[in-house]
C-alpha cells in the first residue's frame, strides 16, 4: 500500500469514527503491515499538513483514541451553531460528587458521603448511567465496599487524553483567577470546578488523608437529581 493512501485511509478512519479511535484499532484494521506506533506518526505528519494548509481542524488525542477536532479558536461561532439546543447538564450535586471521585479515585460511596456530609447513593447511580464512572474494584476495608473511577467517556467528555492533564487541587484557586481568559485550561474542565458551590473546600480537603469522623451522612433527597 502506497505511503500517501495509507495516509488519506488513517485520515478517513479516524474522521469516520464516532468515538475516539486508539492506534492500535487503526492498525488491525489496515492490517498491511502498520503498528500502532506508524499510525501515530503518519497523524503527526497529517496535522503537520493542516496547520500548513490552514485547516480548521487537526486530529487530536482523547481519551486513549484519535479524534477530529476544530480549532479552538472557531469555538464561539461554533456555539452560536448549536445555540438553542437542548443539552443534558448534571446537577449541582453530580457535579460535587463526581469532582471528588476525579481527585480521590479508587475511591468508596463512603468516602464520598463522608466529604460530602450526604448520602451520595442518587448521584452516584446517575454517573454510572452516564458513563462517567464505572466500579473499579472492591475496598479491603470493612464490608469490602465498592470502588468507583471515571470512565474513557469522561476523558472524551472533558476533551483530555488522561486524568493527569486535569489541574490538581492546589491549582483550582489559580484557574479561578483565570476564568475569563482560560488560557491553556479546557473550559469544560472549568465549568466542572467551578460550577460547584464550595469547590475550594472541597478541593482542599482532598488534597489531604481524610480523618473518619465518624459522623452519620444526611440524607440527600435523590430528586435533586
Amino acid at each position: 500500500m502506497e505511503h500517501d493512501y495509507k495516509k488519506q485511509l488513517i485520515e478517513a478512519l479516524v474522521f469516520a469514527s464516532d468515538v475516539p479511535i486508539s492506534g492500535k484499532k487503526i492498525a488491525s484494521i489496515i492490517e498491511e503491515d502498520v503498528t500502532p506506533g506508524q499510525v501515530n506518526k503518519i497523524i503527526d505528519g497529517l496535522n503537520k499538513e493542516f496547520v500548513k494548509s490552514k485547516r480548521a481542524f487537526s486530529i487530536v488525542r482523547i481519551a486513549g483514541g484519535y479524534q477530529v477536532n476544530t480549532r479552538q479558536d472557531f469555538a464561539p461561532w461554533i456555539k452560536k451553531l448549536f445555540k438553542g439546543r437542548i443539552r443534558t447538564r448534571l446537577s449541582q450535586a453530580s457535579l460535587e460528587s463526581l469532582a471528588i471521585i476525579v481527585f480521590r479515585q479508587p475511591i468508596s460511596k463512603v468516602e464520598v458521603d463522608d466529604i460530602r456530609g450526604v448520602n451520595s447513593g442518587g448521584v452516584v447511580k446517575n454517573l454510572l448511567e452516564r458513563n462517567l464512572i464505572s466500579i473499579t474494584g472492591r475496598s479491603d476495608g470493612p464490608g469490602k465496599p465498592l470502588l468507583y473511577g471515571t470512565t474513557k467517556e469522561f476523558l472524551q467528555y472533558l476533551g483530555i487524553n488522561e486524568i493527569s492533564e486535569l489541574p490538581k487541587p492546589k491549582e483550582i484557586a489559580e484557574i479561578m483567577g483565570r476564568m475569563e481568559s482560560k488560557e491553556g485550561i479546557s473550559e469544560n474542565i472549568i465549568e466542572a470546578l467551578a460550577g460547584i458551590e464550595g469547590s475550594d473546600e472541597i478541593l482542599e480537603e482532598m488534597s489531604q488523608e481524610k480523618e473518619t469522623n465518624g459522623a452519620t451522612p444526611k440524607v440527600e433527597d435523590d430528586k435533586t437529581e
